[in-house]
């Protein structure tokens, strides 16, 4: 059974900008915290998974088809710290110099590309670890062949789910993660919730009653200020459960049996970490 490991290149690259100081920088100034932190996680990755076939995705900057069905999608974010959009390019050089292939698909966020590979691949006996700091990639996990490398904080510090692992964290089982998660709401996505609607309300009532069609089917079983609250925003608990679900099937041009890891060119990888100053990184 060959092993794919699916990497996260915006989530893992925002953990590491936000882990490590701005002060990390290159002599001529040029701040290389997100990238430093961002590398060396990748470095650590292949080297303790030893991966048959690999890929970073990432998003694109064009729409995607979620903010044209919510059009306030992701719209509370502000924009990128300056600092950590000027490492954006160096980080996709990195990717390139190490000859590990880059996935992403104009209107889909890099999740869906994620979503694509993982099926295809498991569809075909592969082992797949996908490797973000995204909660939605709970949905993905499926045993024996999906497992999500959760990066729970910082450059170093990751929890590897299997479906028990989603189980414990979230009190539902992977396949229930968007009901569980269109009833709480996703802030960092704009997606409210239900009000009074917390984790453990949202496992509660995804385990007893199922789907959302299960859900509010039996809203008169529900204390009077829950029933109140799911009544009233039921379509906006539709919409999120719409927008959170993953895209499986984005028409990507490579099929994960492809996604090697190239030649190396140890000349040019050590001219960018001799660039980039990383002394540390390059005997790893």
């Amino acid at each position: 059974m060959a092993t794919l490991l699916l990497i996260d290149g915006n989530s893992l690259t925002y953990r590491a900008f936000f882990a490590l100081p701005t002060d990390l920088a290159t002599a001529s100034g040029q701040v290389t915290n997100a990238v430093f932190g961002f590398t060396s996680m990748l470095v650590n990755l292949l080297r303790d998974h030893r991966p048959d076939h690999v890929a970073v995705a990432f998003d694109r900057p064009e729409p995607t088809f979620r903010h044209e069905r919510v059009a306030t999608y992701k719209a509370n974010r502000d924009a990128a710290p300056d600092l950590l959009r000027q490492q954006m390019g160096l980080v996709r050089q990195v990717v390139e110099t190490m000859a590990i292939p880059i996935v992403e698909l104009a209107g889909f966020e890099a999740d869906d590309v994620i979503a694509t590979l993982a099926e295809q691949a498991a569809a075909g006996g592969d082992h797949v670890i996908i490797v973000t700091g995204d909660r939605d990639s709970y949905q993905l996990v499926r045993d024996p062949s999906v497992q999500v490398l959760y990066n729970k904080r910082g450059v170093s510090d990751y929890a590897l789910y299997d479906e028990a692992g989603i189980q414990e964290r979230t009190g539902v089982r992977p396949v229930d993660y968007v009901t569980y998660a269109a009833l709480r709401g996703d802030p960092s996505d704009n997606l409210p919730g239900v009000p009074g609607v917390g984790e453990k309300t949202a496992a509660k009532l995804v385990n007893t009653y199922g789907d959302l069609d299960g859900i509010f089917a039996h809203l008169d079983e529900l204390t009077p200020k829950l029933r109140e609250n799911l009544a009233a925003n039921e379509e906006q608990v539709r919409t999120n459960a719409e927008v959170m679900v993953l895209v499986r099937d984005v028409p990507v041009a490579v099929a994960p049996e492809a996604l090697v890891l190239g030649d190396l060119d140890t000349d040019e990888i050590r001219q960018l970490f001799d660039f980039l100053e990383f002394r540390t990184l390059y005997d790893r």
